[in-house]
């Protein structure tokens, strides 16, 4: 059997070289989960959220849930 590997995405708004995340959500169907890591730190610790969590999170991001201005 073949194990899926991530393919690591980050935001097209990250071109400034801010602080980012990136994310591996092709392995949300599979898996059931999204893994998400620091992209300055790509070695180091990878957290996973449960992919309706997740889509949760984007849609209220895209919805201005968390606007601050």
């Amino acid at each position: 059997m073949k194990t899926e590997s991530p393919r690591w995405f980050k935001s097209s708004y990250s071109a400034n070289g801010g602080n980012c995340i990136e994310v591996a959500a092709n392995l949300a169907a599979s898996r059931g989960n999204v893994p998400v890591r620091d992209s300055k730190a790509v070695g180091g610790p990878v957290i996973t959220v449960h992919a309706t969590a997740f889509a949760a999170f984007v849609a209220g991001v895209q919805g201005g849930t968390f606007d601050t201005v």
